[in-house]
């Protein structure tokens, strides 16, 4: 099993999955500081560390990727402020990962189930909900608030020697599942080597990641940080999972975090293969997903984007105009950052009242994230969308609460929402 899918940290020289040299350059975003590593207030008088963020084209598998690994302490440290739990749009869309699963494949009642990266259980609740035995693995403290709501979890960084002692107190999975994190993983070798582990043999392991169709269709740079290394188009996570003897048995297409890829992967080879898995790998063909020449095309739109927003948000703040931020995904950062959007243009991000990042600083940029109420309060001519990949139900929530500020959505090209009335 291949030994370069344990990433060192630093610069990368060969693919991620195959290994190859033949990696082309598509767009330098900079250096950049990590996009979760928000600032405590004291925080902004010191120095503050940040890292080259490229992305590249993989000529040999497709896979589309960064090439510099930031230590995963430095990215998912204890106190990491991310909650997949307090927004009702996602805990929707992770529910149906269990929806998804279980229709497709029989599994018995009682079963086990894992998910690896699980945050605050959100995933796993929907299992549960549906007869599952559940247990997650996390990381960062957030496991904490997940044990507390009823889902047991291990706080560790899921590798071989957690994968060991799961099996010795809990047996093996039937599935396993990591939403949102398979991309975000250096230790990609032991993580795959655990699984398989776990795994009982026809057992099922599910991935949920960023689809790099998605992401040059609708022009989303802002997803590139340094947490996610991968960009996976079919062809090349069919091309990882084969090295495991896994086979990639189904696929869909869901609007996760803006455009997602839920890959079905069976634990042994020749299993049965879906028409979606062919239909899928001949769409991407179509789309010259394998060929460098759209990546080249991805990089000049995102320059104009990048020269479109900030031409924007100059005209607005010449002409008096006051402007806040809704929002603060971790895609924000790499777009303010990247743009150049400071406290000056924007002096405060907005955030829901339950948000873990409230009173902290983005990285880079340093700009404020306060408490949404204060938008409300004084009513900013405009407002810059940062999670504009939900913008729909975002904004019609905004409106119902009596927000009239004009709403700018920064992708797949500058556009105003004008309130109404």
């Amino acid at each position: 099993m291949a030994a370069h899918h344990d990433l060192s940290v630093g610069t990368l020289t060969c693919c991620q999955v195959c290994n190859s040299t033949r990696l082309q350059p598509v767009i330098d975003l900079g250096h950049q500081p990590p996009c979760d590593s928000l600032l405590w207030p004291h925080q902004r008088n010191e120095p503050e560390t940040s890292y080259p963020l490229r992305l590249f084209f993989c000529e040999d598998c497709s896979l589309v990727q960064i090439d510099h690994v930031v230590a995963p302490e430095v990215l998912f440290f204890p106190d990491y402020p991310y909650r997949s739990g307090i927004t009702a749009t996602l805990v929707e869309k992770l529910s149906r990962t269990a929806q998804s699963t279980l229709g497709r494949f029989q599994v018995e009642p009682g079963s086990l189930v894992i998910d690896i990266g699980s945050n605050d259980g959100t995933v796993l609740s929907a299992f549960k909900q549906r007869g599952m035995r559940v247990l997650g693995v996390e990381a960062t403290n957030i496991a904490q608030i997940a044990n507390q709501s009823g889902i047991e979890t291990l706080q560790a960084f899921f590798d071989e020697t957690v994968a060991a002692r799961i099996v010795r107190d809990y047996g093996h999975a039937s599935v396993m599942t990591a939403t949102n994190v398979f991309a975000h993983v250096a230790g990609l070798g032991t993580i795959m080597r655990g699984v398989s582990a776990l795994l009982e043999d026809g057992g099922v392991f599910v991935t949920e990641s960023h689809y790099i169709l998605d992401l040059i269709e609708t022009l989303q740079y802002d997803s590139i940080y340094h947490e996610h290394l991968r960009y996976y188009s079919l062809k090349s996570i069919i091309r990882l999972f084969e090295q495991y003897d896994f086979t990639v048995a189904d696929v869909e297409r869901i609007d996760n975090y803006g455009g997602s890829i839920r890959v079905f992967a069976v634990k042994g080879r020749g299993r049965p293969v879906s028409d979606a898995v062919r239909d899928l790998l001949a769409t991407e063909r179509e789309a010259g997903l394998y060929e460098g020449a759209v990546y080249q095309a991805f990089a000049e739109r995102v320059r104009r984007s990048r020269r479109d927003l900030l031409a924007k948000v100059l005209e607005i703040r010449a002409a008096g105009h006051t402007l806040c931020g809704i929002g603060c995904p971790g895609r924000s950062s790499t777009l303010l950052n990247y743009v150049g959007i400071d406290p000056d243009l924007m002096p405060y991000i907005a955030e829901q009242s339950s948000s873990l990042k409230l009173g902290l600083f983005l990285p880079g940029m340093h700009i404020p994230i306060v408490d949404e109420e204060r938008m409300f309060r004084e009513q900013p001519d405009y407002a810059l969308m940062l999670s504009w990949h939900y913008a729909r139900p975002i904004i019609a929530k905004l409106r119902q609460r009596g927000l009239r500020s004009k709403i700018i959505l920064p992708l797949p090209e500058v556009t105003i929402d004008i309130a109404q009335g």
